[in-house]
């Protein structure tokens, strides 16, 4: 999933043809990340390079269309809207033993110790796959607010190795308010339920959903008059009337429906809202059920009232919002990572995209153009000379999003844990990135000997 390898980035590429400068042609500014100076940072250079930074790359109607596509043809998304009614024990048992597996490497706890065999045995008797029904009637349930999805039912965070304490092996991916789901099997704690979404199959604490009915929870995210927020991140108003909707987070691309309707002078939460949106959120009974609630953004909050429209500028100034944020492995750190970094992006667009780098990379629903080891370093950088912005790069276990071509050489923005490239004198220097950063593609290097260029798998277009 995500960058199930951890990107050691930028470096000089040995033996670049005559389409792109030679390394040296790059500077490397005080901050040491060769190539970037403090132009580059701002999205406004990169829309400045385009000759056409309006155009509409896709409309809605042929956004609606690849995201219909992208349902019926990847098999990594699930239609909530086509499960069956009535769930089979097979099919349950598919999607948790697939997942919550005893994994077959040693793991370390954050003070450094061992997970032991009888830790990992306790975790999947607590998923007691084996009590899954025969048969079990389809439940749904809408996520109150951001909350992880897990290997197990559990929030220990474990480590491939002692001291390395930010990839967390045990951390899927997050989900956002607003979500559905289906809730499929729980915990033997009663703590958790296993639940699918669009796109993932995990554990979540049950105290994230409230279930509903089929009709109230599907029917949410249809609902036609709404908002989608734009920015990196948006919080309702705080209010001590309502706790579960105060200064509650919303993600890029979230979609919250908007009570139209609502008296012009009537509080809510004890406010007035004449200086805010009034959106409806879910939140969980006491009982676990499902109550959708008014609640305040404020007007100064980056939303608009569709979606973004895709064009070249669009995604250099939605992507840039996030430059310098914590790379978050699965969405930890409050943060995300390289793929789920460009699926929020593309969510501002109303474009739909799988979860995890290796499904972005290879779903037959997208515009692809793949590589094999019989492409040679010159079919593919001839390639990356014709890419544009938008497009998505992938080498094995990461990827990265063009924003342009400067000097003869493309650049992209990724959330990176760490960069490497070659010095002057040919040895490596290492960087800790570790956030969303812009650098040059061509000098990206796997190890002081194999390229990024050399190792890219596939470039997905989400376009024509």
């Amino acid at each position: 999933m995500h960058s199930r390898l951890i990107i050691v980035a930028l470096a000089a590429l040995a033996g670049c043809r005559t389409a792109t400068p030679e390394p040296g042609a790059l500077a490397i500014p005080d901050h040491g990340v060769i190539g970037v100076d403090a132009a580059q940072l701002e999205p406004g250079f990169w829309v400045r390079l385009q000759p056409n930074p309006e155009r509409v790359i896709l409309t809605p109607a042929a956004i609606a269309n690849q995201n219909r596509a992208m349902l019926d043809r990847d098999s990594s998304l699930y239609d909530l809207e086509r499960l069956p009614a009535v769930l089979t024990r097979e099919q349950v048992r598919r999607w948790v033993a697939g997942l919550s597996q005893t994994p077959g490497r040693q793991l370390y706890d954050e003070r450094g110790d061992s997970v032991s065999a009888a830790q990992v045995t306790a975790l999947v008797e607590a998923a007691q796959i084996d009590a899954i029904p025969a048969e079990q009637p389809l439940r749904f349930g809408l996520v109150t607010e951001r909350a992880n999805l897990r290997t197990f039912p559990t929030r220990l965070r474990v480590f491939s190795s002692r001291g390395n304490t930010d990839i967390d092996r045990w951390q899927e991916t997050a989900v956002f308010p607003g979500t559905a789901v289906v809730i499929v099997h729980e915990s033997r704690d009663q703590q958790w339920w296993f639940v699918v979404s669009q796109h993932y199959a995990a554990w979540v604490e049950q105290v994230h959903v409230a279930e509903g009915s089929r009709d109230q929870v599907l029917g949410y995210g249809r609902k036609t008059s709404y908002l989608i927020v734009t920015g990196a991140t948006a919080r309702t108003v705080f209010t001590p009337e309502r706790p579960a909707v105060s200064e509650l987070r919303l993600e890029m691309g979230v979609r919250v429906p908007v009570l139209a309707d609502w008296p012009a002078n009537r509080h809510v939460n004890g406010q007035h809202p004449y200086t805010s949106y009034v959106i409806e959120l879910p939140v969980r009974t006491a009982a676990g059920g499902l109550e959708l609630v008014p609640a305040l953004l404020p007007r100064t909050a980056d939303v608009a009232s569709d979606y973004v429209p895709l064009t070249p500028a669009g995604l250099l100034r939605q992507s840039f919002k996030f430059l310098g944020e914590r790379y978050g492995w699965g969405h930890g750190y409050n943060g995300r990572d390289c793929s789920g970094f460009v699926s929020e992006v593309y969510r501002s667009f109303g474009v739909d995209l799988p979860r995890n780098t290796g499904d972005q990379a290879v779903s037959p629903a997208l515009n692809r153009i793949a590589f094999t080891d019989a492409d040679d370093r010159e079919r593919r950088l001839a390639v990356l000379q014709q890419a544009q912005v938008g497009d998505l790069v992938f080498i094995p276990g990461h990827e990265m999003m063009v924003i342009g071509h400067y000097r003869g050489v493309p650049y992209v923005i990724h959330d990176t844990a760490g960069p490497s490239y070659l010095g002057p004198d040919g040895t490596l220097v290492r960087l800790a990135l570790n956030g969303v950063s812009v650098t040059p593609l061509t000098p990206l290097m796997a190890s002081p000997e194999v390229s990024f260029v050399d190792r890219i798998t596939s470039i997905q277009r989400i376009r024509p």
